[in-house]
Order: C-alpha cells, then structure tokens, then sequence
C-alpha cells in the first residue's frame, strides 16, 4: 500500500497487511468458490439467514482486499459493459416488478455472488483460479462420492435434507452435494474441463491428475445426467476444434476459426431438425416433457409482460406471484424455467434478454479468441466453461444464480481483462 496512505494506528496497519498478503487473498478466494459452489449443501444445513451471512462476511472481506490493493489494478475496462449493463437492468425493473422487495433480494444476492467472482477474477491470475476450482471440484466430487455411499451403501436411507436419494447402489442417478443429478452432472463436467487444463499447465502432479480424472468419470456416469452427457459431447467437439486451431498458424489461423464456425452452424441445423432421435439417444425424453410443459407455462405469462419483464428474482419464489401458478407435470415446484434464455426474458424481457446474450455472446468470443492465440493453456478454460455454460443455458437456469452466475463472471472479467475495447481505445488516444 502507498506509504502516504498507509494508517498510522498499529492494530489498523496490522489489518491492512493482512488484507494486502497474497495468502490472504488466495485463502479468500478458494473459501468463496468453495462457498458458493455448495450453497445449496450449505442453505440446507444452516439456512437461508446462515448462507446469506457466510456470503456478505466473505463480500465484505473481498471488498476490503480489493479497495487496499486498488493501486495494483488496472482498473479501466475491466468489467464488461455488457456485465453492467445486465445488472443494471435488472435492478432498473425494480421499478416494475410485480414483487418489489423478492427483485431487491434477488438483485443483492446476484451482486454479492458477482462480487466474489470480480474479486476472484482480478485478484488472482489465471492459473492460480484454476488451481483453486481444481481443489474446490475435488472436495466437492469426493465428499458428494462420499455422501453417497453413506446413504445408499452403508445406511441404505435417504438424506432428505441435502436431496440425497441413495441410488448408487442400483448405479445412480446420484445427487451428491450439488441437490439433482444436472447440477452434479454439469459441476463434474467443467470440473473434468479444469482437471485438463491443470495437467496441460502442469500446476499439478500427474497423480493426482488421474486420480481427480477418474473421480471425475465415475461421478459423471453414476449422475446419468442426460443434460451433462449432451453438454460433455459438445465441450468435447469444442475442444478438438480449439485445439486443431491453436496448432494452426498463425496466418491460417483466421480461415480455419471462420471454418469451424460454419461447420458449428450446419451441426447445430442438423440437431435441431434431428432432435428427435437426439432426445432418445441420450434417454432424455421424460425430462424434455417436463421441460416443455414449463416453458409453455412461463413463455404465456412471458407474453404478458413481453418488453420489460416481470421483474428478477433470480431463482423463482413458489410463493409469490406469478411463480406461484407454475407447476411441472412431475408435481414439482420449479425454481427456474430450466432454460436460461426463456428465464431471462420472462424476468427482465426482450430487452434483458438481448443484452444477457450480448453479454454472454461476446464473453463468449473473447475467451475463445484468447484461447485461440495465447499460448498458455490456462486460457483455454474459461472458453470450454463459457461453452459448457452457453450449451447448457438452453436446458438449465444455472449460470443465472449462484455458482453459475459466479463462473459465468470470473471467465466474462478474465476474457475482458484480456481483450478489452476501451483498453484499445485509449492506447490508440496514448499513441
């Protein structure tokens, strides 16, 4: 910290240099994705009012590290707009809502998680975020293995509190720590992605690498997500695609990147017109029914509010209007409308909606050029997650709330920290 600004009261020092160390800042940010990656464990154990309390402790504590080392920031364009203008958004239809005080709550619950993510974003670098999830996944994967094995093997019960059901004994579907089998499912998905990256960096030992690796596989395949499995084969493709591109050079690299974008929009025309045998190769065809009895429900209340929203929430509150008429034909109360893009535009309207897939469209390419041309491996991981998200956002509201609202902003700040228009802009005003 500058030495003219430094406090001169010892125990305020004191605190300040804890603020400034890098243990510190590293301790923090693997306690808050660990923390926001088991929100639904930690809500069931102690609570809302416990949940809320651990995330503003850890918000407060993240300010305070990024306002002592605010000198250490090149802080010009390191937030997307497309990120402000969201946010901005949703707590402009406040004005409108159709529940003030649920858009109010939901609004400070999306900027303490977004906080977390800034501040995990621009206080470490690159490699050190994925070693952090990395050891974040394999707690989360082995402790949920656990779990499992506790209820279905050992006890033979339900753990009703964390949504444990204890099949594993008849190979799954399993919950573990993550609430349903899709959440589990997607978390093991861009836990593999992250696994991956580790070994190409080689920030761990190759032991472990196979260990999470085949920790990873098992979890996956006893979730019997078929939301995952489609999401694994599509980060799959993207990977060969990237990789193929990064070992292109560089004077071709331009040619190959439009290619495989025309190969990405005929693939997708053709799932879409074979979606049919899609859904039933992947044994998905009793969810998809519940899904589009959702989203006609949500996509006629939508029609009522069509421009602006009704409001956000965030996830949906069964009690409150007009959530509370929602019912899936599997008698459950959803809490969002399983597909980010409808959820969107249900919540904040055709006007949130354009700018959530402005925001998503452009992270989204940033982190894929960024991947494309640098040549550290590191940068590949938030371009497979932000596919991972982007894919999965048709099926899930997960990157709208919590721990995917979180990956979605660190991977949308680093992408921007990279590749940021106003930094342009003003090296080109400097020269």
């Amino acid at each position: 910290m500058n030495s003219a600004r430094a406090p001169r009261h010892p125990h305020l020092r004191a605190v300040v240099d804890v603020l400034e160390s890098p243990r510190f800042s590293a301790v923090l940010a693997t306690v808050s994705i660990g923390t926001v990656l088991l929100t639904h464990a930690v809500r069931s154990m102690i609570g809302w009012p416990g949940l809320i309390a651990a995330l503003a402790t850890l918000a407060v504590m993240a300010g305070a590290v990024l306002y002592v080392r605010r000198d250490q920031f090149e802080w010009l364009g390191i937030l997307p707009v497309t990120l402000l203008a969201f946010v901005g958004w949703s707590i402009v239809s406040t004005l409108w809502s159709q529940y003030q005080w649920t858009t109010v709550s939901g609004v400070l619950y999306q900027v303490v998680v977004g906080l977390l993510a800034v501040f995990v974003a621009i206080g470490r670098d690159l490699i050190q975020i994925v070693r952090a999830f990395g050891d974040v996944f394999r707690l989360v994967l082995g402790v949920s293995l656990a779990v499992e094995i506790l209820s279905g093997i050992i006890f033979d019960v339900p753990i009703k509190f964390l949504g444990v059901l204890g099949n594993i004994a008849i190979g799954g579907p399993i919950q573990g720590l993550m609430g349903s089998r899709n959440m589990l499912g997607l978390i093991t998905l861009i836990a593999v992605i992250t696994f991956a990256v580790e070994s190409g960096t080689r920030s761990v030992r190759r032991e472990t690498t196979i260990a999470s690796l085949v920790l990873a596989g098992v979890v996956f395949v006893l979730t019997r997500s078929p939301v995952a499995s489609f999401a694994g084969l599509v980060v799959a493709l993207a990977a060969v695609a990237l990789l193929l591109i990064r070992r292109t050079p560089a004077e071709r690299r331009q040619g190959t990147q439009i290619g495989f974008g025309i190969l990405a929009v005929v693939a997708a025309a053709v799932a879409y017109f074979a979606r049919g045998p899609i859904v039933g190769l992947f044994n998905a065809g009793g969810e998809l029914q519940v899904r589009l009895s959702l989203w006609r429900q949500t996509w006629a209340l939508t029609q009522l509010h069509f421009t602006e929203g009704w409001g956000w929430a965030g996830s949906w509150r069964p009690d409150v209007l007009p959530f509370l008429a929602i019912r899936t034909t599997n008698g459950r109360i959803p809490t969002s409308a399983l597909d980010a893009y409808i959820d969107v535009w249900f919540q904040l309207g055709l006007i949130g909606l354009v700018i959530f897939v402005a925001f998503l469209g452009l992270a989204l390419t940033r982190s894929w050029i960024v991947a494309s041309n640098r040549r550290n491996v590191a940068h590949v991981w938030p371009a497979l997650v932000l596919v991972a998200l982007a894919f999965v956002s048709a099926a899930e509201s997960a990157i709208l709330t919590e721990w995917g609202w979180f990956l979605f902003v660190v991977c949308a700040v680093k992408a921007a920290q990279e590749l940021s228009w106003r930094r342009g802009l003003r090296r080109t005003e400097v020269g």
